[in-house]
C-alpha cells in the first residue's frame, strides 16, 4: 500500500530511509552501538561504558537494538552472553561523519563545543520530525513547490491543509524555506546540504554500499547535461552532495575510522537542539 502520493519506488526509498532513522534516532541508541564497536561485551561492560542509563532503561534498548538487527546477543553460556554490533550495524557507522559534517555546517554554535555524538543526535532529531524524509524528498526533486502540490505528493487523500504544520516545523527548523504565506517552498541551504546524508541512508537501508549514494536519483548527483529524474520527471535542483568545502576525504581521520565515543558521556539530561536550530 502506497504511503505517499509519488511512484512506487519513490515510497518505498522513503519508507526505508524513515524505517532507519526511527532505528538509530531513539534517545542513546547510537551511543550503545559505539560502545559496542570494538568487540562484544557483556551486559556488565555495556552498562559500565553507558553508566548514566538506569538497568532498567538499558535492557529494553539492547532488546529493541537486537529485533532491529543491529546488535546480536550471544549466549555462549548460562552465565556469560555478549552483545555485539552486527554487520548492518558496522556499514551504518561511516554515516555518521557525514552527519556530524552536516552539523558543523549548518548548525547554529551552541555555547560551549558540542561532541560529535551530541552533533549526530541534533542532526538526527531534525530528521524525524513528521513527514520530514518525504517533504524534503518531494522538495529536492523540484526547485520550488507549493504547500498544496507537497501535500498532494506527501499526505494523497488527506485534507490538504493538513501539510502546513509539518512544513512549518520544517521551516521553524531552517531546513525549508518560503517567501510568505501563500508563497512556494524550497529547501535551504541546509535542508538542500542534507543530500549526502539522506543518500547514504537511503544506500545503507537498500543494503547497498554507501558509495551508492551518489548515484540516487534525488540525493546524488544529477547526471550532467540531461537532467534525468528516474522517479519524479520535475526539475531538479543541482547541489554538492556533501558540505560546502568538504569531502569524505577530508574529513578528520578520527571521524573516517568512526571514533566518535570520545567524551560521550552526555554532559546535558537529554540530547537538544542547538539554540536557533540551523544558521538560514
Amino acid at each position: 500500500m502506497a504511503l505517499t502520493g509519488l511512484s512506487s519506488e519513490a515510497d518505498a526509498d522513503i519508507t526505508r530511509v524513515t524505517e532507519a532513522l526511527a532505528m538509530i534516532t531513539p534517545r542513546w541508541n547510537m551511543r550503545i552501538l559505539l560502545a559496542l564497536r570494538e568487540a562484544p561485551l557483556r551486559y556488565s561492560e555495556v552498562a559500565a561504558k553507558v553508566s548514566w542509563l538506569h538497568d532498567g532503561q538499558l535492557h529494553p534498548k539492547l532488546q529493541a537494538l537486537c529485533e532491529a538487527g543491529l546488535v546480536q546477543r550471544t549466549e555462549h553460556s548460562p552465565r556469560h552472553v555478549t552483545y555485539g554490533i552486527t554487520d548492518r550495524a558496522t556499514a551504518l557507522l561511516p554515516v555518521l561523519p557525514l552527519i556530524v559534517t552536516w552539523a558543523e555546517t549548518y548548525l547554529e554554535k551552541p555555547d560551549r563545543p558540542l561532541s560529535p555524538i551530541e552533533q549526530v543526535e541534533d542532526s538526527l532529531t531534525l530528521l524525524t520530525r513528521r513527514h520530514a524524509a518525504a517533504i524534503l524528498w518531494v522538495l529536492k526533486s523540484r526547485e520550488e513547490a507549493s504547500a498544496r502540490f507537497v501535500s498532494t505528493q506527501v499526505l494523497p487523500g488527506s485534507d490538504w491543509t493538513n501539510i502546513y504544520p509539518p512544513l512549518r516545523q520544517l521551516v521553524d527548523d531552517g531546513l525549508v524555506e518560503t517567501a510568505g504565506s501563500g508563497r512556494p517552498y524550497r529547501l535551504s541551504a541546509a535542508g538542500d546540504g542534507l543530500g549526502s546524508v539522506l543518500g547514504a541512508l537511503s544506500a545503507w537501508s537498500a543494503g547497498q554500499p554507501l558509495t551508492q549514494a551518489a548515484h540516487h536519483p534525488v540525493w546524488g548527483r544529477p547526471t550532467a547535461g540531461t537532467g534525468k529524474r528516474i522517479w519524479l520527471s520535475s526539475p531538479a535542483r543541482t547541489a554538492p552532495t556533501t558540505a560546502p568545502g568538504r569531502s569524505a576525504h577530508s574529513m578528520p581521520l578520527s571521524w573516517q575510522r568512526g571514533d566518535l565515543f570520545s567524551h560521550a558521556t552526555p554532559s546535558r539530561p537529554a540530547p537538544a537542539l542547538p539554540a536557533g536550530g540551523p544558521r538560514r
